[in-house]
């Protein structure tokens, strides 16, 4: 081997997927990359005191180890990585689907990645979606922890957050603004003369924010009560029920707000025990318009977001990207919008 293909294979081998590599971690450590090396793989092998500058180090860089040794910087994985809380919910299933069937065909396989309701699980399958070197990203939201952002941001991969709005994107954004949800259902609720309300919200930031939308509205008209509770991810029907009947046995309500469809069919369900006339006695909202909302009994009122627009944006403004010959953010955003569907239930 000659000196210079030494140097060459030395420089592919310690590049991270981003502009920060493993030199540049030890730098600002102020310590070996061997040491760097040990702190990442073997932390036992390390003190306490050099393993907690390692990892402000890689917070500072952003670095991301580089799991497909030798690769060229100019190849072409042909992969993108598309992250979604969950499945299960037929709205990310939209969007999954709508991504998908806009790459395919243009020669790009989509690996899905489930980042579930935590920061934690987000950062940790950013790291090892990022080591696989993709062409491009799809990531639902755009709150994130400090580490995983400035991960996005020194990595120089396309990306696209969905399902959320900012007035600050790492690069491009599609998606709404879960504020203005809120508000919009109170206002609209207030409207229909509903003054006392129950909120039952998953504890995810998406959910908080619709429920901090939604105070927000009562405030600004400068009438209506409320009280709130929470749940876990993933909603359910069970969790939705459980917390109306703690809410109904506890307060003189006229009107339940969900964060979730599921949710709300779990309060038509309690209702429905308690011989509650609805909308009369009762009125129920729903968010996210899925297949069952309108099928229910009665008809549930709800808010709609178009997943497959949010799909078909992100992948073509994805495909685009990743078709220029150099890389520079974009810094742009699209808000889709929604709509509140007024059914039976309200």
């Amino acid at each position: 081997m000659t000196a210079m293909d030494d140097n060459s294979t030395r420089g592919r081998s310690s590049r991270s997927t981003g502009s920060a590599r493993l030199t540049d971690v030890a730098r600002v450590a102020g310590v070996a990359p061997m040491t760097v090396s040990r702190a990442l793989n073997r932390p036992e092998l390390v003190s306490e005191s050099t393993r907690l500058r390692v990892q402000r180090a890689v917070l500072e860089t952003g670095y991301v180890p580089n799991r497909v040794a030798g690769a060229l910087a100019s190849s072409r994985s042909r992969l993108v990585a598309l992250l979604v809380p969950t499945v299960a919910h037929s709205l990310f299933a939209e969007v999954v689907q709508t991504v998908m069937g806009v790459l395919a065909p243009q020669g790009y396989q989509v690996l899905l990645g489930l980042t579930g309701y935590t920061p934690e699980q987000e950062e940790t399958i950013l790291e090892t979606v990022l080591s696989r070197r993709p062409d491009g990203i799809v990531l639902t939201g755009c709150r994130h922890s400090a580490l995983t952002r400035q991960r996005l941001l020194s990595a120089k991969v396309p990306l696209v957050e969905i399902w959320d709005m900012s007035d600050d994107p790492v690069d491009m954004l599609v998606g709404f603004s879960h504020e203005a949800v809120g508000r919009a259902v109170a206002e609209h609720l207030l409207a229909r003369g509903y003054r006392r309300f129950g909120l039952i919200s998953a504890d995810d930031s998406r959910g908080r924010r619709r429920v901090a939308g939604f105070i927000a509205g009562l405030e600004g008209a400068g009438e209506g009560t409320y009280q709130l509770r929470e749940v876990g991810t993933p909603s359910s029907m069970p969790w939705g029920r459980g917390m109306s009947a703690e809410l109904l046995d506890s307060h003189s309500l006229d009107a339940i707000v969900c964060s979730s469809d599921i949710l709300a069919l779990g309060v038509l369900a309690e209702a429905q025990s308690r011989g509650l006339a609805v909308p009369d006695r009762l009125a129920i909202m729903g968010f996210g318009d899925s297949s069952y909302a309108g099928a229910s009994f009665p008809a549930l009122s709800t808010v709609r977001i178009d997943g497959a627009a949010i799909g078909l944006r992100a992948a073509e403004h994805l495909l685009q990207r990743m078709a220029q010959p150099t890389f520079e953010r974009a810094g742009q955003s699209q808000d889709v919008g929604f709509e509140i569907i007024d059914r039976d239930t309200t």
